[in-house]
């Protein structure tokens, strides 16, 4: 049975909190850097607030679309005016805190829900709520938090001089991706048979595992960027239409229109330029090899670039440490990862299943996971 914990609540509350300081933070850093005059990167930590803003709004208005369809136009009408003023978010905050008190309070102390209704009613609500704001916050990761955590360690990395909200920036980018992967972990996972087996050490393994090889390839391209900035466009670009061509390759249908899949697609290929996913819930082991085979290659690439074309620069200490850094943090992170992939991934420990192709068939058991089971998976 589906259990949304206490757990799950204060993860919620601490989310909310980091959304509402990460805004607070970019305008401050942004402001910051129009003060100074460096206006190119104040206009691109502006740039991927509004561009992370308009896609959440755009899938979470058509999620409340297709979840309202056949009733009332004017409830619709209400929810596209709150969508076009970017504040759709906090109505999903606002269920989810509302079905998220019922499920890990009141229905602890007070048994099971009223005989109208499903005895796991509002816990599969408050799970189907949360999951959306999990789904919404992965492309915030993607094409806001991790962007901008890209641009200040650029900066760092170029401008000898530093200031306190320099690293402000970063912490919040790192809370935010640390935020937003766990979470959207907990999701998967509690969309699965098996749920109650996500244990904590599953969820450090996990979150390891990501931040650390998105660490060591933020580095690398940061690195590229110095060397030059057309070269660093020019890589994401290929990279960009590598992940794009796999999710065309994969037939994803998580999207009831034509418009929208090819947004959708989009945008995990953008997604996939940072970390891996597995975006029709398959058998990964090939791709996945592949995806850090290819990132370790042209990381290594990068670094020999610099041995042989940049000496000069190779000798500076502030390189010695971010090549160190680079080469630990995807060291390690690809630890973490077959670390996780072999004791802590979600078929570990299935036991009715034994791939997530057999959930999307519909094997054994009826599973309703919603949304989820077209989604990036892990």
């Amino acid at each position: 049975i589906m259990k949304y914990t206490k757990e799950n609540f204060i993860f919620l509350l601490c989310g909310i909190i980091i959304y509402i300081v990460d805004i607070g933070v970019d305008f401050w850093v942004a402001s910051k850097y129009f003060y100074k005059g460096q206006y190119t990167w104040a206009i691109l930590i502006i740039s991927f607030r509004c561009l992370s803003s308009l896609i959440t709004q755009i899938f979470s208005y058509q999620w409340f679309k297709n979840d309202c369809e056949g009733t009332d136009p004017e409830k619709l009408k209400w929810i596209f005016l709150v969508h076009f003023f970017h504040c759709g978010i906090f109505i999903r905050y606002w269920f989810a805190l509302k079905y998220g008190c019922q499920a890990a309070f009141k229905q602890n102390s007070n048994g099971d829900v009223s005989e109208t209704d499903h005895p796991n009613f509002i816990q599969k609500q408050a799970i189907d709520v949360l999951t959306d704001i999990n789904m919404l916050r992965i492309f915030k990761t993607f094409l806001e938090t991790t962007p901008q955590l890209f641009v200040q360690i650029y900066v760092l990395m170029e401008h000898k001089n530093h200031n306190f909200y320099q690293y402000a920036a970063i912490i919040m980018s790192f809370c935010g991706i640390s935020f937003s992967t766990v979470d959207y972990q907990i999701s998967l996972r509690k969309s699965l048979p098996d749920k109650d087996r996500f244990r904590v050490l599953s969820k450090l393994v996990y979150l390891f595992y990501k931040l650390l090889t998105i660490t060591s390839w933020i580095l690398s391209i940061s690195l590229v960027t110095l060397l030059s900035a057309r070269s660093s466009v020019i890589l994401l670009i290929l990279l960009w239409s590598c992940g794009f061509a796999w999710t065309l390759k994969q037939h994803t249908t998580f999207c009831k229109s034509k418009k929208m899949e090819f947004l959708y697609r989009t945008i995990i290929g953008i997604v996939l330029l940072f970390t891996f996913f597995n975006i029709k819930g398959r058998k990964t082991k090939v791709p996945v090899s592949i995806y850090y085979v290819t990132h370790t290659l042209v990381t290594v690439g990068i670094l020999l670039v610099y041995w042989f074309w940049k000496p000069s620069v190779v000798k500076e200490i502030h390189f010695t440490i971010v090549g160190i850094l680079t080469i630990l943090c995807l060291v390690l992170g690809i630890v973490f990862l077959v670390v996780y992939y072999r004791l802590f991934h979600p078929t570990y420990y299935c036991k009715q299943r034994t791939c997530f192709d057999e959930v999307d068939r519909g094997a054994g058991d009826n599973v309703e996971i919603g949304r989820f089971q077209n989604f990036i998976m892990q």
